[in-house]
């Protein structure tokens, strides 16, 4: 049996649905996307997180070296489709050891990577966004500006925006999101035609069980 849906932003757990309600909602947020527990790295579960996906599945391809798709994660239920998406991968730093990574794309709003970042609001903040951008990444071809946030302090955060959608990427350690910069990822949406991935899976992520028992 899955776990329960869980807050997008603080983790916690949710009031479902009612009939005078189609709501998920959670005490300190109210109306909330649900966050559905995580999925294993698999075929099945790239399937599954794309069938429905209203953004993009962003997939680092090629993926540097060493490094391993480690799970998946989405927002959002049957009667909204899923509106947020997270790709977990793991792999060496270029200095610090082993490292995490989250890929996570969004509609304005949900706050998952705000979540997963350690931040209290649904977005990256006050500030976001002054100054030249911290870092440059390819998507689909095309570059996209990365600016460093303030969230949680053994962590590395980026945030930009994609195709309409925020655009997060998450490190543990913290020492470790200079990788983002110096990997000069380039970023392609796994729900698009005409791809072929032979994606290296590895074990599960720790860092997708947030709020769970």
């Amino acid at each position: 049996m899955r776990a329960s849906p869980t807050c997008p932003r603080c983790f916690g757990p949710l009031r479902p649905p009612s009939a005078w309600s189609s709501a998920w909602r959670c005490g300190p947020h109210g109306d909330v996307l649900p966050l559905q527990p995580p999925r294993q790295p698999s075929e099945a579960a790239v399937e599954a997180v794309t069938r429905e996906a209203h953004v993009p599945v962003w997939m680092p391809w090629p993926l540097p070296a060493g490094w391993l798709v480690t799970g998946f994660a989405a927002a959002g239920d049957e009667r909204t489709g899923t509106r947020a998406t997270v790709v977990a991968l793991s792999g060496p730093s270029l200095t610090q050891g082993p490292a995490d990574l989250l890929i996570i794309a969004e509609e304005p709003g949900v706050g998952l990577g705000a979540g997963f970042a350690g931040l209290p609001g649904p977005d990256p903040g006050e500030g976001f966004g002054d100054g030249p951008p911290h870092a440059k990444i390819d998507v689909n071809g095309h570059p996209a500006a990365l600016w460093c946030v303030s969230g949680a302090s053994d962590r590395a955060v980026y945030a930009g925006e994609a195709m309409g959608d925020w655009l997060w990427a998450v490190v543990w350690p913290a020492d470790a999101g200079c990788l983002v910069a110096l990997f000069e990822l380039s970023l392609r949406d796994l729900r698009d035609d005409g791809q072929v991935f032979d994606l290296p899976f590895g074990a599960f992520s720790p860092r997708l069980e947030v709020g769970e028992a």
